[in-house]
């Protein structure tokens, strides 16, 4: 799938292979970078070791839930620069887990992925759904920009959900 971005960059998904597990790790540390600053008795090794471990136990668990669900790596003009976990049922499409690298951040590449996804929510009828730390701002007000709502509040998630307005 490739999709091009309104300044003319390409953005392409593929499934993640086991040699993207660094980069995927990268990813997923750079998600917990805020974090891991405070942590200051830890050296880069260390962090690095942590983000590994909890990368791993992340997927297992997601892969233990969501048996279906497809890991796909973000390519920005080629480069790895985030991951998309999106799992689906019979009822819902499920978005696990979108996580892009800072540079990649506030450059349409998010937008345009879950516009993608809403397209087949819309096409296919199913529920939009995925939760976000109720202390991520940010990424809440994303969300809702786009037109997610919450619809429940489960140990210190937001669960939201995207509906196809009646008149769209």
């Amino acid at each position: 799938m490739e999709i091009e971005l309104a300044d003319g960059r390409a953005l392409a998904l593929r499934p993640a292979a086991p040699e993207d597990y660094e980069d995927l790790v990268r990813v997923y540390a750079s998600t917990r970078a805020a974090e891991l600053a405070q942590v200051t008795w830890w050296d880069d090794a260390m962090k690095l070791d942590f983000c590994r471990q909890q990368y791993d136990a992340q997927k297992r668990e997601y892969e233990e839930h969501f048996p279906d669900t497809e890991y796909d790596v973000i390519l920005l003009e080629g480069r790895a620069v985030g991951r998309l976990w999106v799992g689906r049922d019979e009822r819902d499409i499920r978005l696990l887990d979108i996580a892009l690298l800072p540079e990649a951040q506030n450059r349409g590449v998010g937008t345009a992925l879950l516009n993608r996804l809403m397209e087949e929510s819309k096409r296919t009828g199913k529920r939009l759904r995925h939760m976000v730390f109720i202390l991520n701002k940010d990424a809440l007000r994303f969300y809702e920009r786009l037109g997610f709502e919450i619809f429940e509040d489960v140990g210190g998630y937001q669960h939201m959900e995207w509906r196809q307005k009646s008149d769209e």
